[in-house]
C-alpha cells in the first residue's frame, strides 16, 4: 500500500547518503596521516635534535666516562699506512698493529708492555740488509712469544701510545674547523647522526649513536687520512701478564723499525 512504501523511503535514502559520507570521512583521514612526517628522533636518546657542537660535546663526554672500548681502522700518516685493532680499557689494552712489514701484538696491564711477533718482525733489519745467522736463530726462539718491553727502551713511549684508551681517543676522533649537522646514516645497525668539521668534513667526520648513550661510533679523519671504528663501549675485558711459558727476553734494545 503507498502508505507503507513511503515509510521506507527516507531508511533508504539515509543508507545511500551514508555511504558516500564515510568513503570521504575515511579519505580524509588517510590524507591526513599521509600528511604527517614521521618524526626522526623517535625512538631516539633526542642527540639528533641538539645543534652539531652539543653533540660533538655530547659524545665526547660519553666517551670520557666510557671505561672500555674496541678501536679497529686504518690510519695514513706521514710514516705511512697501518692497521689498529684494539680493545682498551684505563688500565691497560690487548690487541694488534699492522704495518706495511709486519703485524705485531701489544699487551700493556698497567704499566707493563709486552709485545708479541712472528720471527721476519724480529730479523727485519733497517736498510734492508741481510740478517746474520746468529739473528735468524734469535728471531726463531722468540717467534710468537711475548717480549717484555723495558720501560727505558726508546720503543716503550711509542708502543705504549697505542695501548693508551685516552690519548688515542683523543688523537683519533678529534674534529677540527667550524663543526655543522650532517646528515643520519647507521653504523653497525645503530643510527646515527653525523657532525662534521671544516668546510666538507676536511676536519673529519664523527658519527654519534642516536640509540642508547651517545658514543662515537665512528671517525672519518680528514683527507682521506684513515677510516675509525668503535665498538663495544664500556664492556669490560680481562687481562693478565704472559705466563713465564710464554716469555722471553730479547737481551738487548728492540728493533727501532
Amino acid at each position: 500500500m503507498p502508505p507503507a512504501r513511503a515509510r521506507t523511503a527516507p531508511a533508504g535514502r539515509f543508507r545511500r547518503a551514508a555511504v558516500p559520507l564515510a568513503l570521504c570521512a575515511g579519505l580524509t583521514v588517510g590524507l591526513a596521516a599521509c600528511a604527517a612526517e614521521p618524526d626522526p628522533d623517535a625512538g631516539t636518546n633526542g642527540v639528533g635534535k641538539l645543534s652539531a657542537p652539543e653533540i660533538e660535546r655530547k659524545a665526547r663526554t660519553a666517551a670520557d666516562e666510557a671505561k672500555a672500548v674496541r678501536l679497529a681502522g686504518t690510519l695514513v700518516s706521514k710514516g705511512g699506512t697501518f692497521k689498529l685493532n684494539m680493545r682498551l680499557k684505563q688500565d691497560g689494552a690487548t690487541g694488534s698493529v699492522t704495518t706495511k712489514n709486519s703485524t705485531f701484538e701489544l699487551l700493556r696491564v698497567g704499566d707493563a708492555l709486552y709485545l708479541k711477533a712472528d720471527a721476519g718482525f724480529w730479523t727485519h733489519e733497517e736498510g734492508g740488509d741481510e740478517p746474520s745467522e746468529a739473528g735468524t736463530e734469535a728471531a726463531d726462539k722468540l717467534d710468537d712469544k711475548y717480549v717484555k718491553v723495558p720501560a727505558d727502551d726508546p720503543s716503550y713511549k711509542q708502543l705504549r701510545g697505542f695501548t693508551e684508551m685516552d690519548q688515542l681517543l683523543r688523537g683519533l676522533i678529534g674534529l677540527h674547523g667550524d663543526v655543522v649537522k650532517g646528515d643520519r646514516d647507521r653504523v653497525g645497525g645503530v643510527r646515527t647522526v653525523k657532525v662534521k668539521g671544516g668546510e666538507g668534513g676536511e676536519g673529519g667526520t664523527l658519527d654519534v649513536a642516536l640509540e642508547g648513550s651517545p658514543y662515537p661510533l665512528q671517525f672519518a679523519r680528514g683527507g682521506g687520512a684513515g677510516l675509525v671504528l668503535l665498538s663495544e663501549w664500556d664492556k669490560d675485558f680481562p687481562l693478565a701478564a704472559p705466563g713465564r711459558e710464554e716469555t722471553l727476553d730479547y737481551g738487548r734494545q728492540l728493533p727501532r723499525t
